[in-house]
């Protein structure tokens, strides 16, 4: 194993272990605060179509978000299917089904959508830096779907998971924006 996945991989236990101690209710709030943060974002306000995700437990919430502006912005979520992402359209809870081998809500009664007309995307990530350097759970998932896009890319995530520096590889995509709280 090179070296720079050894550290992602350190990364990434460290993180999962400061998740463990931190409180949903705290959390819930915080994730309140970030959304508004990116509210306000002129991004935000110009896009019409913005890819978010469907929250884990451990992860930034975006149940209130996707639930206050999927009716007046388009909300794309993505589906995993096989090693990439398709995005589906968000019409409400009903297209929400869990999925196999974990029981993530995933957009499977919804419609196919392409990623050209995506104006922004939310991006959840297990750390950032800086310097916008992302790092997620190791599938590549979203760098390969935001590689060569021009669409503004905003990480979100809680205060611990900002480090001084996330390793990065040449297929790392970089954010535009990192709000944390």
């Amino acid at each position: 194993m090179n070296m720079i996945r050894e550290q992602k991989r350190e990364i990434r236990k460290q993180i999962a272990e400061a998740k463990k101690g931190y409180n949903p209710s705290v959390a819930i709030n915080l994730s309140q605060s970030i959304f508004e943060a990116v509210e306000r974002l002129p991004e935000f306000q110009a896009s019409r179509a913005i890819l978010a995700y469907w929250s884990l437990p451990d992860e930034v919430n975006t149940h209130s978000f996707i639930l206050k502006w999927y009716k007046t912005k388009t909300i794309l979520l993505p589906l995993v299917v096989g090693n990439d992402l398709e995005l589906r359209l968000f019409t409400g809870m009903d297209c929400l089904e869990p999925q196999a081998p974990f029981g993530i809500l995933e957009p499977v009664n919804s419609v196919p959508f392409s990623n050209e007309t995506v104006d922004m995307v939310v991006v959840p990530g297990v750390a950032f830096d800086a310097n916008m350097n992302r790092m997620g759970r190791g599938k590549g998932y979203y760098d390969k779907l935001l590689s060569g896009r021009n669409i503004f890319k905003v990480g979100v995530c809680f205060s611990f998971q900002m480090i001084e520096s996330v390793p990065t590889e040449e297929f790392d995509v970089k954010m535009d924006r990192v709000i944390y709280f």
